[in-house]
C-alpha cells in the first residue's frame, strides 16, 4: 500500500506527498491494465485517425487538416487522446503511435491532394511528442513519411508543445532546425499555456502559433480574454508567424477572430473531427460538414 501511495505521489511530481486510500490500488490496476491493452492495440492495428478541418477565417474556405488519434477499444468504444496518450508518453509506447500517425496522415493527405486538386493544397497538421522528437532518427522519420507518401514538405505542418523544448532546450532547437531544413514547417500547440513562449519566440525556427482554446473560449465575453488573444495576434504578425485559433465552438468567437486578424481557425463551430469517408465527402462535394456556416474547400 505504501508503495502505491509513492506510485502516485511520483507521478505528482517533486516534493509530494500521499497517504494510501483503497481507491488508489484500484485506480492503478485500471492504469496497468489500459497500459496491457494500448501495447495490445498498436500491435493489432486498434487505433485510427480522424481530421479536423482548419479553416481559413478570410475566406471560409478549408485549407488543411490536424490528424488526430482515436483508440478503437474493444470494451470501450473510442477513446479520445487523452484517455491514453499520457500513457503512450510514459511507456514509450508513444514513439510507435507516433510514427504510424504520421506515415498515416502524409499518406492520406497526399492521397487528397491528387484526388481533390486546389489552387491551395491541403495542409496536413501532425502532432509530435517529446518523446518522439527526442529519438536520434527523429528527422529521418519525417523524412521518410515526406517519402514515402509523396507529400511536398511545404504542406506538412508538425506540430509540438513547449514542454517539448522545456525538456532540452539545445536538443529541442537543433531538432527543429533539421526538420525546417526538410522544408516542413512548425507550429507550437497550444501557445499561450506554457512559461518561456516569449523568450523562445525570439529564436525558434517556428512558422505558426496555435492559440491555445482556454483563451479562445472567453474571446468576445471577457475583456480580459479578448486583449490576450489581440496581444498574440500581434506579437505573431510581428514574428511573420501564422496564427490558428483552436476550440472556436461559437459564431461570436469566429467574428471576433476574424476582426482581429487571426489566420485560421478550427473547432466544433465549424466541424467535429471527422472519419475518413466523412472528411472525403467533404472535398469530393464541396460542401461543408456543417453548412449553416458557409464552409467551403
Amino acid at each position: 500500500n505504501a508503495d502505491v501511495a509513492m506510485y502516485i505521489a511520483k507521478g505528482q511530481g517533486k516534493g509530494c506527498a500521499r497517504l494510501f486510500e483503497p481507491a488508489m490500488h484500484t485506480a492503478l490496476l485500471e492504469r496497468l491494465e489500459l497500459e496491457a491493452q494500448l501495447e495490445v492495440a498498436v500491435e493489432r492495428a486498434q487505433l485510427d485517425l480522424q481530421y479536423q478541418p482548419i479553416v481559413s477565417l478570410a475566406t471560409g474556405r478549408v485549407s488543411g487538416f490536424e490528424a488526430l488519434v482515436r483508440w478503437n477499444h474493444p470494451e470501450r468504444g473510442e477513446l479520445p487522446p487523452e484517455a491514453f496518450m499520457p500513457i503512450a508518453e510514459e511507456t514509450g509506447l508513444v514513439v510507435a503511435i507516433d510514427r504510424w500517425v504520421l506515415l498515416k496522415a502524409c499518406c492520406q493527405g497526399r492521397a487528397w491532394q491528387r484526388a481533390y486538386p486546389a489552387d491551395e493544397p491541403l495542409i496536413v497538421g501532425v502532432n509530435l511528442s517529446a518523446r518522439q522528437l527526442e529519438e536520434d532518427d527523429a528527422v529521418e522519420l519525417v523524412e521518410l513519411a515526406l517519402e514515402v507518401s509523396g507529400l511536398p514538405p511545404e504542406h506538412l505542418v508538425i506540430e509540438i508543445t513547449e514542454r517539448f523544448l522545456l525538456r532540452n532546450e539545445s536538443l529541442g532547437i537543433k531538432t527543429l532546425e533539421a526538420l525546417r531544413a526538410l522544408g516542413v514547417r512548425l507550429a507550437i500547440d497550444d501557445f499561450g499555456t506554457g512559461y518561456s513562449s516569449l523568450a523562445y519566440l525570439r529564436h525558434l525556427p517556428i512558422d505558426v502559433l496555435k492559440i491555445d482554446r482556454s483563451f479562445i473560449d472567453g474571446l468576445g465575453r471577457s475583456e480580459e480574454d479578448t486583449a490576450l488573444v489581440q496581444a498574440i495576434l500581434r506579437l505573431a504578425r510581428s514574428l511573420n508567424l501564422e496564427t490558428i485559433a483552436e476550440g472556436v465552438e461559437r459564431p461570436d468567437q469566429r467574428a471576433a477572430l476574424a476582426d482581429l486578424q487571426c489566420t485560421l481557425a478550427q473547432g466544433w463551430h465549424f466541424s467535429r473531427p471527422l472519419r475518413s469517408a466523412e472528411m472525403e465527402d467533404l472535398l469530393r462535394t464541396r460542401t461543408a460538414a456543417l453548412p449553416q456556416f458557409g464552409l467551403t474547400v
